[in-house]
C-alpha cells in the first residue's frame, strides 16, 4: 500500500492496481500540485461535505464516489459523478470493496453542511478505513490498513472498535485543534488505535488550524505509544 499526502486532509492511496484519492482539496499551502496534475483515481472517497473536503471532487467525476447517499445525490448532482459505490454510496459500519481495497466506513464526531451552506445537512461525517484484505474476527497479521480518521474530536469508538477489530497499521488524525482534536487529543487517539505509523493531517491551511506538527509528536509520545509519527512531506509517497 503507498500513500501520498497532497496537503490539508487530502489522500491518494494506492492499493494492489487500484488508487483511492480521499477529500480532494488541492487549495492549500503544502501541495504543489494542481487536480489537473492528477490521474483520475479509481474512486473518490468523501468524509464529509465541507467546502475544505470536497471543493475539488468536481475534478474527478469520473471516478466512482464512495461517500454516505446524502453527500452521493449533492455530487450527482452538482459535480456530475454517474457512478457510486451500491448505486447510491454507503453508510456508517459499512464495507464495500473497491477494487484491490476494502473500504469500511466508521464515525467521525463531527459536523456537515455541505460546502458552506450550513443548513444544508450532509448526513453523518465519516472515517475510513482501506484495507487490502476483508475485516473480520479473525485478525489477519499479513493484512495492511489505513485508517483515516476524517474530521473528528476524540472519541471512544477509537479504542473500542476501530483498533481492537479493524486493526489498522498506520492512522491519519487531524492535529489542528479548533474545529477537530489539537495535538493533545490526537495523541491520545493514536495510543488508543495502536498504530505502527501516526500522521498529522489537517492543519496549518487556515490561520485558526496553525500548528506545530513536532508537538504533536512530543505528545504522541508522551502517552507511552509506540508509534512513529511521520511528519510526511506533501506529494511525496508513503510506503506500508
Amino acid at each position: 500500500m503507498e500513500l501520498i499526502w497532497h496537503g490539508h486532509s487530502t489522500w491518494h492511496v494506492t492499493v494492489g492496481e487500484t488508487e483511492l484519492l480521499i477529500d480532494p482539496f488541492f487549495d492549500n499551502p503544502k501541495t504543489d500540485l494542481e487536480p489537473a496534475d492528477i490521474d483520475t483515481p479509481d474512486y473518490v472517497l468523501l468524509t464529509h461535505g465541507h467546502a475544505d473536503h470536497i471543493a475539488d471532487a468536481g475534478e474527478f467525476s469520473d471516478a466512482t464516489l464512495v461517500a454516505t447517499p446524502e453527500l452521493v445525490s449533492y455530487c450527482q448532482a452538482e459535480f456530475g459523478f454517474e457512478d457510486a459505490v451500491g448505486g447510491m454510496g454507503m453508510n456508517l459500519g459499512g464495507t464495500v470493496e473497491c477494487g484491490d481495497a476494502f473500504v469500511t466506513m466508521v464515525r467521525a464526531d463531527h459536523t456537515n453542511g455541505i460546502m458552506t451552506e450550513n443548513d444544508a445537512s450532509g448526513g453523518m461525517p465519516a472515517g475510513f478505513v482501506i484495507s487490502d484484505t476483508k475485516p473480520t474476527q479473525v485478525s489477519d497479521e499479513e493484512s495492511t490498513a489505513f485508517y483515516n480518521a476524517g474530521d473528528t474530536s476524540l472519541m471512544t469508538e477509537m479504542r473500542e472498535v476501530v483498533g481492537p477489530y479493524l486493526e489498522p497499521d498506520v492512522a491519519a488524525v487531524p492535529i489542528g485543534d479548533h474545529f477537530t482534536m489539537g495535538p493533545w487529543q490526537a495523541a491520545v487517539a493514536v495510543d488508543w488505535l495502536d498504530v505502527d505509523y501516526a500522521l498529522p493531517q489537517h492543519y496549518d491551511t487556515f490561520p485558526p488550524i496553525e500548528q506545530d506538527p513536532e508537538e504533536f509528536e512530543r505528545e504522541v509520545k508522551a502517552t507511552g505509544s509506540d508509534a512513529d509519527v511521520v511528519i510526511a512531506a506533501a506529494d511525496e509517497p508513503f510506503e506500508i
